[in-house]
């Protein structure tokens, strides 16, 4: 990273990630990938000879939250990793300039033949995948069969891909793509949590301004408690965040697969209470809360229902 970029702070990627993230959502997919690579989004990871910032992943995790909880429904989390994945090749550039989009499927891999859970399929170019042995394989969506699945998002469906024939457009070493999927569990935890921390804002201000019986619904002490426990686990699934990018006390990387799980089922529990104090009207277009829980059960879906809990118990059992 250049001189220039040394005074840089994480956080103030946060608003201006807002505002390119507010004016993509008004455009269709295509407009948007422009939008948010102008903004330097795509790239922000991205090799500086890709036409990337070259920043480290801290620096794309509040561009994450943001993207959660502003309900983006555009790929942006898979672009930004496979961008930087790619190193200083000219695919690299396209995804940073905004030219191609990329998306990643989460199950599967290109030696079993089929590839799953993979978000926005249809209107990406490229597809990153397992291949299978360790690494990772970049295809052309358009030589693979996309079959979506519709059963937790009919709007904007995962898709499993059927690779015979695929296109093989690059490789990506092991010891990447292991460091990618490291990165991938930090930026899903971000998106869900900045998810679960819009529906929570939205909560608040809906319940101050409610009124029932003479008083807004937030003078009463049963939903004071709930809104308290709901910042609560939302601002835990903060902590561990950040906490899981830096080191151990002996200089150790963290595991980030308490921290997504946490995640995960924090924002679930947040997402599902707020539609519930918004008396059922989180379910409607008027109070789109719907979208985010939709992305949260997908997300938790991809890496198993449940499993990174339960790996993560059974990680800590074995190491006592």
């Amino acid at each position: 990273m250049n001189a220039p970029y040394n005074d840089l702070k994480p956080e103030e990627f946060a608003q201006a990630a807002a505002d390119a993230i507010a004016d993509a959502q008004a455009r269709g997919f295509r407009e948007a990938a422009t939008v948010l690579a102008n903004a330097g989004l795509c790239g922000v990871c991205a090799q500086e000879d890709a036409g990337g910032l070259a920043l480290g992943i801290e620096f794309a995790l509040p561009i994450a939250t943001e993207a959660g909880r502003l309900r983006l429904q555009w790929p942006l989390l898979e672009t930004i990793l496979i961008a930087k994945a790619l190193g200083d090749s000219p695919l690299a550039a396209e995804l940073a300039g905004g030219q191609r989009v990329a998306t990643w499927a989460l199950q599967g891999s290109l030696q079993d033949g089929f590839a799953g859970h993979a978000r926005y399929a249809r209107d990406c170019d490229w597809v990153l995948v397992a291949n299978g042995q360790g690494g990772g394989a970049l295809l052309e969506v358009a030589s693979v069969e996309i079959q979506d699945d519709p059963a937790l998002d009919p709007e904007h469906p995962q898709s499993w891909l059927t690779l015979a024939g695929a296109k093989v457009l690059a490789e990506v070493d092991a010891s990447t793509f292991a460091a990618l999927g490291r990165d991938s569990e930090i930026l899903i935890a971000g998106f869900v949590n900045g998810a679960a921390e819009g529906a929570l804002a939205a909560t608040a201000a809906y319940m101050s301004t409610r009124v029932q019986f003479g008083r807004p619904l937030s003078a009463k002490q049963a939903v004071r408690h709930l809104l308290a426990r709901m910042r609560l686990v939302q601002e835990a699934s903060n902590a561990s965040i950040q906490r899981v990018l830096r080191t151990d006390e002996d200089g150790r990387v963290r595991s980030t697969g308490p921290a997504l799980a946490n995640a995960l089922a924090n924002a679930a529990f947040v997402l599902e209470k707020s539609i519930h104090l918004h008396g059922g009207m989180g379910f409607t277009w008027e109070v789109p809360l719907h979208y985010a829980l939709r992305e949260v059960r997908k997300f938790d879906a991809a890496f198993g229902s449940g499993s990174l809990a339960r790996q993560a118990g059974l990680d800590f059992i074995q190491s006592v």
